[in-house]
């Protein structure tokens, strides 16, 4: 068990910081590639401008990518306040079918695998991954580096003490193969929802998902009041 005074002293290499950008090109390659769908090309069309941006961002999502990206979440608990709230939120999530540093960043708001209990997921923000130090205020703990598929994730609500919060502080780092999506939206009631704030590299290459499958009025009919 992680002693609850520990901290990150230093950050990874510095390729993890900007190694997002390859996710990012990754997206904007599907707008570019000889696509096409019930006999339209889609980026000819595109570039003809006869086919409007939010056209092609649904035709794209829908057809050539085969599904969903997003399910939603219920998250319960005060840990997470007051990104999701102490009443417990809905939220839309972004599946991360195989999280690494380059698709998953520090400061996102992950939905993963309880460390000590598979069946059950919790959200907490990624603090730390692999390369980065972790110190601790306790002169007992000595210094460590997270090492590689590992992940440090902290709850919001700093009004928590260590072990109510119940996150890398009491249970150590986490394999990011825990990591099953990001969180893009949250909905605590039908009049107070928007946007989780996420690490700049996720929000850009989250923001075509969100605009296409946000559905606020499907969220309230799943929303546990």
């Amino acid at each position: 068990m992680a002693s609850s005074g520990f901290h990150i002293v230093s950050e990874g290499p510095v390729g993890y910081r900007y190694g997002s950008l390859e996710y990012a090109f990754e997206l904007q390659s599907a707008f570019s590639k000889e696509t096409s769908v019930g006999g339209v090309n889609l980026a000819k069309s595109y570039l003809r401008g006869q086919i409007a941006d939010k056209e092609i961002l649904d035709t794209i999502w829908k057809n050539f990518l085969h599904g969903r990206l997003t399910f939603l979440h219920w998250n319960k608990g005060e840990e997470m306040d007051p990104t999701v709230g102490t009443q417990g939120g809905t939220l839309l999530v972004r599946k991360i079918p195989a999280p690494n540093p380059t698709r998953v960043h520090v400061g996102d708001v992950v939905v993963l695998k309880d460390p000590e209990d598979s069946a059950n997921y919790l959200v907490r923000r990624l603090a730390a991954i692999e390369g980065y130090e972790m110190g601790s205020n306790d002169a007992n703990d000595e210094s460590f580096v997270l090492e590689k598929d590992q992940c440090w994730v902290l709850a919001d609500n700093n009004k928590l003490k260590p072990k109510e919060a119940y996150d890398s502080r009491t249970f150590g780092p986490v394999t990011m193969a825990n990591i099953v999506g990001r969180a893009l939206y949250c909905l605590r009631n039908a009049v107070d929802h928007g946007p989780v704030k996420n690490s700049h590299f996720s929000t850009v290459v989250d923001s075509p998902v969100l605009e296409v499958e946000l559905d606020v009025d499907d969220m309230v009919k799943n929303h546990k009041a």
